[in-house]
């Protein structure tokens, strides 16, 4: 096998890999470099239309990159619903994608004791679900109890339209969001949270 089939095989593998890929950030990245590696298998092969094809395919893909990193802060694109904790769409919501949301939060457990519920929206898709209550010890503290999204959309840190833009912590009267111990593969300091021990601590008012 010459080296060029092995470049061409290897973009095809890298396209197909892509396809596999269950969020968006990363299908759009790995199908931008394996359209651009089979753009260069087939000008090489002289196959004009598959290089054609694959040029048109890493065109969209940069297109598709920049319209997803443009709108990840976007609050025209992410809202934020306040819901009840008993309401029916939310345990749709939380049955659906329970066996994800154990992995990442693995003490939590759903019961109507939990006072505080929001879910954050891309247009009419759920791309996440924050749960939380006041600290008995002092009101002004939010105990976040989930904060869970979705596949296709956890590279994009939608969490922030819930922390900082929406305004709905500090409605509820809170001044700072704690995290409980042991989340897994934690992503707050994106968020502007400090580490604190094994939990990660937000001061809304600071902003």
């Amino acid at each position: 096998m010459s080296w060029l089939e092995v470049v061409g095989w290897a973009g095809s593998a890298l396209l197909v890999w892509s396809l596999l890929q269950r969020r968006l950030l990363r299908l759009r990245i790995w199908n931008l470099i394996g359209s651009v590696i089979l753009v260069g298998y087939n000008a090489v092969a002289e196959v004009w239309p598959m290089a054609a094809l694959n040029f048109a395919l890493a065109v969209i893909n940069v297109w598709q990159l920049v319209s997803l990193l443009r709108s990840r802060h976007d609050e025209r694109r992410y809202q934020v619903v306040e819901v009840a904790t008993d309401d029916n769409f939310l345990a749709h919501v939380l049955r659906v994608h329970w066996s994800d949301i154990a992995k990442f939060n693995p003490e939590f457990r759903f019961d109507d004791e939990h006072r505080l519920a929001f879910l954050t929206l891309n247009g009419d898709e759920v791309v996440g679900v924050l749960m939380l209550r006041p600290d008995p010890a002092d009101p002004a503290v939010a105990l976040l109890e989930l904060d869970y999204v979705t596949q296709r959309y956890r590279d994009l840190s939608p969490g922030e339209f819930v922390f900082r833009r929406s305004g709905q912590l500090t409605a509820h009267g809170f001044e700072r969001v704690v995290t409980p111990p042991g989340m897994v593969a934690p992503y707050y300091s994106r968020l502007g949270f400090n580490q604190a021990g094994d939990r990660y601590v937000l001061d809304l008012t600071a902003h």
